[in-house]
Order: C-alpha cells, then sequence, then structure tokens
C-alpha cells in the first residue's frame, strides 16, 4: 500500500482560528553534526554608547548562536575589548591582533539609537587571512526584543553569505505541528526555534501545511467540517478562506511561486488527481489524467513543471509534467518508494522520502548529475522542506518513540535537532520572513 501520505481519513470536528498568539514553548536546538571544513569567526560585542545596550547584548547573542548552529563555524571568544569596537574602529590594527587569537573573520558594529523608539544596527566583517574589509550592513528596525532577534539573524545570514559564499537561512520561519495530550496546535516560529505563536488549535490533527512565496499565509489541510477542506490562513490578521472544499478529498496544497495558485489534490472525479486553482478558490482545472493515484504536487522555481508522486507504474514514484499539460516523466528510479517531493529554489536538487531497508528515509537527489544521496536515518522520517536558500532541509522524524523535526543541510553532513519539550512536533515547512 502506499505510505500514509495518501490516506484521507482523519477526522477533525472542531478548530479556534484567529490572530496569531504568543506560546512560551520554544524548540530547543541540539547539533548532531558539523561540516568537514569550519571557519573560526569572532562576534565582538556590539558598541552601545549611543544605544540600548540590552538590544545590542541580544543582537550579538543571537548572531554568535547562529553561526554556531550552523555547523560551519566555530566561534572565538571575543571577551569584551577594551575601548569597544565598533564600526568606527580603524581595522587596520585588527587584523594581526584577531589572527594571532584564531580567527580567520572578525564582525565588529555598534547602536545608534533613532526617533520614535528606533534603533540602527551597523556591521563591518573583517577577513583577517586577507587583511582586508569584506563589506558592512546596516539595519534600522524598531527597538523590541522581537526586532533584536531579527536584526540578529539578518545579519547572520550577511555574514554566511559572505564566509561561504552561499545564501543564509537564518531570517526565516518554521511552520510545524506540535501535539500536546490531545491538542494539536499550528504553530509559527523562527529558523532558531523561538518567537513561537500559535495560529490555529485543534482537539485533532491538522496536515499539509505550505507556506507562500512571500511569508504572510500558510496553506493546510483541515477536517473540522467533517471531511478534508484545504484553507488559506492570513496569519496577520487570522482571517482564512476555503480555497478548495470539493466533493471527496481535498489536499496537499503547493503554492505556485508568484503566489496566484495551488496545486491541490482532490477525488471529486474518483481517483486521486492533481488540479491548478486560484488562491482566491476560483478557476479550477485538473492537470493529471491517468487513472491512477497523482498527488503531493509540487511547483519548479519558474513555475512552468509540477513534480508529483504517482502509483501509475506499480509503485509510488517521482514524476514531472508541465504546469500548461502534456506528458508526465518519471523522475525516481532508486528504490521501491519515493514520494513527497519538493524543490530546491535554485531547481538544483530534488528531496523526498524515500524507502530504504525497511526503513523511511529523505533522499537528496542532484537534478543535473542525477546523483542521489540519503540524507536522514530514519526510521520513520517524513515531510521535507527546504529552506529559501535551497541549501537546507527540514524534515520530521521520530526519535525514541518522540516526533522531533531535523534541519540537515542539503548534502546530509550536517544536522540540527529541534524538539520540543511540552510535545512531539511534525509535518514542518521552511519558509520567508514577510
Amino acid at each position: 500500500a502506499i505510505y500514509a501520505f495518501f490516506i484521507a481519513a482523519l477526522s477533525l470536528t472542531a478548530a479556534l482560528y484567529g490572530p496569531a498568539v504568543l506560546s512560551q514553548n520554544a524548540l530547543r536546538i541540539d547539533i548532531t553534526g558539523v561540516g568537514a571544513r569550519q571557519i573560526s569567526v569572532a562576534i565582538a560585542p556590539f558598541e552601545s554608547a549611543t544605544a540600548d545596550t540590552a538590544f545590542n547584548q541580544t543582537v550579538t547573542q543571537v548572531i554568535r548562536s547562529n553561526l554556531s548552529r550552523s555547523g560551519r563555524f566555530t566561534i572565538v571568544d571575543a571577551g569584551f575589548p577594551q575601548p569597544a569596537l565598533s564600526d568606527r574602529t580603524d581595522p587596520a590594527n585588527l587584523y594581526d591582533q584577531w589572527r594571532a587569537k584564531g580567527a580567520e573573520a572578525l564582525a565588529i558594529g555598534s547602536g545608534l539609537s533613532l526617533p520614535g523608539n528606533r534603533i540602527e544596527v551597523r556591521t563591518i566583517l573583517l577577513d583577517t587571512m586577507r587583511s582586508e574589509t569584506l563589506g558592512g550592513l546596516s539595519v534600522n528596525s524598531e527597538r523590541t526584543e522581537l526586532e533584536a532577534r531579527r536584526t540578529g539573524h539578518r545579519i547572520s545570514d550577511y555574514i554566511y553569505e559572505k564566509l561561504l559564499g552561499e545564501p543564509g537561512f537564518f531570517a526565516t520561519r518554521l511552520a510545524f505541528i506540535r501535539k500536546d495530550g490531545q491538542q494539536y496546535s499550528l504553530v509559527i516560529s523562527d529558523a532558531d526555534g523561538q518567537n513561537t505563536q500559535v495560529a490555529l488549535r485543534s482537539p485533532q490533527p491538522l496536515i499539509s501545511i505550505a507556506w507562500s512565496p512571500d511569508g504572510q499565509r500558510l496553506a493546510y489541510v483541515s477536517f473540522e467540517t467533517g471531511k478534508p477542506v484545504i484553507f488559506i490562513h492570513d496569519l496577520l490578521s487570522g482571517r482564512r478562506i476555503a480555497v478548495a472544499n470539493e466533493r471527496g478529498s481535498n489536499s496537499a496544497p503547493a503554492w505556485s511561486p508568484d503566489g496566484k495558485r495551488l496545486a491541490v489534490t482532490l477525488t471529486r472525479d474518483g481517483s486521486s488527481q492533481i488540479y491548478l486553482v486560484n488562491a482566491d478558490g476560483t478557476g479550477l482545472s485538473r492537470l493529471t489524467r491517468v487513472n491512477a493515484i497523482n498527488t503531493e504536487a509540487a511547483f519548479s522555481p519558474d513555475g512552468q513543471t509540477i513534480y508529483f508522486t504517482s502509483d501509475r507504474g506499480g509503485s509510488a514514484q517521482i514524476y514531472r509534467i508541465p504546469v500548461a499539460g502534456g506528458t508526465a516523466q518519471r523522475v525516481t528510479f532508486n528504490g521501491p518508494f519515493n514520494a513527497r517531493p519538493q524543490v530546491s529554489s535554485d531547481h538544483a536538487h530534488l528531496v523526498y522520502v524515500t524507502r530504504r531497508d525497511g526503513a523511511f528515509k529523505v533522499a537528496s537527489l542532484n537534478l543535473q548529475t542525477q546523483q542521489e544521496i540519503v540524507i536522514s536515518s530514519g526510521p520513520k522520517d517524513d515531510s521535507p522542506s527546504f529552506a529559501p536558500n535551497g541549501r537546507w532541509v527540514i524534515y520530521s522524524s521520530r526519535v525514541q518513540d518522540r516526533q522531533i523535526l531535523v534541519a540537515t543541510s542539503v548534502d546530509g553532513k550536517i544536522r540540527i535537532r529541534l524538539s520540543s519539550d511540552s510535545g512531539d512536533v511534525r509535518g514542518p515547512a521552511w519558509g520567508r520572513l514577510p
């Protein structure tokens, strides 16, 4: 039988929804792997002579934590230099000093108080090995704890990209389902598991979360009316609409890259087939027509192709078909079961759930070379989702009878576990900050 992805027999009887509310249940993070080559970097305390000291301390702490948990950096103890270092400090006297301390790179910066309870944080990144400045970043924000953390995330992304040559993933958000006893919650958090907010509660499971490209809306499946219905939920206002409420099952929503349409799976005509529908619920049209299970669509970054799961060949495998319609082509050939495809933002990699030696794991396929690697350990891994930078993947995993989330680099070498002290977490989706 095809894996539980195709089962639509859940029963959701009630849901409470509205604007997201703050939760104290932050995720706990454990690093379980590191990169083969780590860069040593020092983050000097951001100078606060003309700004909020607590704000700058939070920014400094977040940057250090982000870079450390990425598995790509070793953090050099910066201490408390006197006089304090800032973006106004002449870097000429810093290269030799910090290279001697073992730092290949040094970030220095400061905060500047602005009118209207705002603050500007300026950062300079120095390459101590080449004795040169790599550039700088200025972030203007409100003076709040939330914005201090988000400023730290944005600066972390800047440092990550400057030193590694690829976009960072810190200034992003996660959506996932948390189960506390018999209570299920749709939870939003920052990528580091902090700033958790509950967007939806239900006494029964919710499934198939998908972020809109702009990071402002979520699509998901709810059974609150007694049947599976696809909703779009605006996170700022708490308003939502039923975008697919056809006869039979409505499942597996996936956003188009422009945010104007969704691909969905419906059984209105008998077997599971993939349809396209506008984000306001209009313009429904059928895409697949083979008499088989066709489900779990994912758009290519250019919006011209859809990858999906089908058992048309006798077992669940991944296919692709033009959005304009046409003949589907098989994509996966390794293993007896491959499902739940997700495509990276640069169209370089495809990740999916695969069954190997009786265990369900996450695999990554290089779409150019067709080289496949298994990037998770099993035995029951599920729901892979790419970070917006296309270099990291998050998925659900069962560890010692608990459901946790695992984020991994696309090569599988670095893994970060995210777990909740208050319950199981599952079904993640990785999205942008609005």
